[in-house]
Parts: C-alpha cells; structure tokens; sequence
C-alpha cells in the first residue's frame, strides 16, 4: 500500500509518499516551515500543500505532537494550543480532499522503529525514546503499541524530565557528553523500574553521535540507536495509516 506519511514538527512539517510494505520512501521528502502561530488551519493548508507537491490523491497519515484519541488531539505540544480537543484528521481530511490517519509522533517513529528498524523481529517490551526538543516515548510489546504514553513529562528532579533529559537541554546548558549520559541514565532508569523494558532504542538527531553517549549509559536492558533517524515519523505515520485504513490498531 502507498500512503502519503506527514511528520507535523513545531518548526517543519515534512512529507513523501511511503511504501508500507517495504518502508521505502517513494521519493525525496519535501519539507515546509511550520506556520507562526501554529492553528489547526494553516497546518492543515500546508500539509495540503504538501499533497500537492507530490500530485496526491490517496490516504494520508500523519505523526502529531500531542496524545491523539480516535483522531481527536487532545493536548498540544509545540504547537498552537487551538488543537486541544480538535479533530485533528477530520480537519486535515476536509482541507486535502484526502482520508487521513492521525497519530502520535512518538508512536510512529516507533512504528516505523519496529517495522524496519532497530527493533524489527523484537519481542517482549520495547522501549524506543526520541531524543530532541522534548522526549517522545513509545512502548511495545511483542509488537503491539500502547499508544500515547508521554513519559518525557514524568517528573526528575522536580520538572518534566525533558526539560533536563533532553538533548535540547544538553544544547542549552552546554553539558558534556558524560553530563548529559549522567542525567540520561536517571531518567532510563527510572524508565526500567516502571516498565522493565527488554531493549531501549534511542532516537532523534543526536542519535547518529550514538558512540559519544550510549557506552556512558549504565542500564539492565540493552541500549542500542534508532536506525531510521529522520525517516522515522514520516515512515511511521503512514504505517499508522495503513493499520486504520485496514481497521487494526497500529501495531507490526
């Protein structure tokens, strides 16, 4: 199945056409900033846009940044706060013309993690964590997702553990690799006495500087990178979209 798979981003909001059943993007993605203020309607009008661009007439699915119940988002992270309790693929479906799929962002990285990833052929608990702005979270076992769980918003330390975990907070602090493995290892751990997850898989952009940070780390599980790296949300959201599009729950 051919779906058009959407990464929304609060500063891009990024597109291809993807095979689902090889995870192959059909072509190069094509990338538009996200508009400033951030209101379901011109988000919408972009990914529409995006559409477009690739001469799109098919499903389409897309990635959020929010927890997304029935294609309803209910919250909104670095996004226009507008989108709280929107239907969030009613709205996009209206403005393309197009069925459309909405997902967690978090959930289809992970998908796509799980298809064709780090975590192809894994059973047991899986934990896959993006490493970015925030920290996203997907969780499966023996493939099947509990969608939306938003452990980057556990409190460490008396905040939200991204606001210290993530690799925005490693940037904005200056911490060295070793500082930031250290509070990195507080927070998986404190992930392992919640969920007790057989692998962690470790995403986002700073994955691909794996080797500077991962041997640090000092967790039960094994720990090993994200192999999709930017490919993931896109590829993810049009797996979710498929799995809706053949009335099962995301899942590989």
């Amino acid at each position: 199945m051919q779906v058009l798979g959407i990464d929304i981003g609060g500063s891009g909001i990024k597109g291809a056409p993807v095979d689902t059943d090889t995870g192959v993007m059909l072509a190069a993605r094509y990338r538009i900033p996200t508009p400033q203020p951030s209101k379901p309607q011109p988000v919408a009008e972009v990914i529409a846009e995006i559409a477009r661009h690739f001469e799109w007439k098919g499903p389409i699915g897309a990635g959020f940044p929010a927890v997304v119940q029935d294609g309803v988002t209910m919250s909104a992270a670095n996004v226009h706060k507008k989108w709280i309790k929107k239907d969030a693929a009613a709205l996009i479906t209206e403005v393309t013309g197009c069925e459309t799929c909405v997902i967690n962002d978090a959930d289809a990285a992970g998908l796509a993690e799980m298809a064709f990833g780090a975590g192809r052929d894994r059973k047991g608990t899986v934990l896959i964590a993006t490493l970015g702005t925030g920290i996203g979270t997907a969780i499966f076992t023996d493939g099947y997702l509990l969608p939306n769980t938003e452990f980057g918003h556990m409190e460490i330390k008396g905040e939200d553990a991204e606001r210290w975990t993530s690799d925005a907070a490693r940037k904005r602090e200056d911490l060295s690799w070793e500082e930031w493995a250290s509070r990195l290892d507080v927070y998986l751990g404190t992930m392992e006495l919640l969920i007790s997850p057989d692998i962690i898989i470790l995403g986002g952009g700073v994955s691909k500087k794996h080797d500077k940070f991962i041997p640090l780390l000092n967790l039960q599980a094994e720990v090993v990178p994200a192999q999709l790296l930017n490919e993931a949300g896109i590829v993810g959201a049009a797996l979710g979209a498929c799995a809706f599009h053949k009335g099962k729950m995301p899942g590989v």
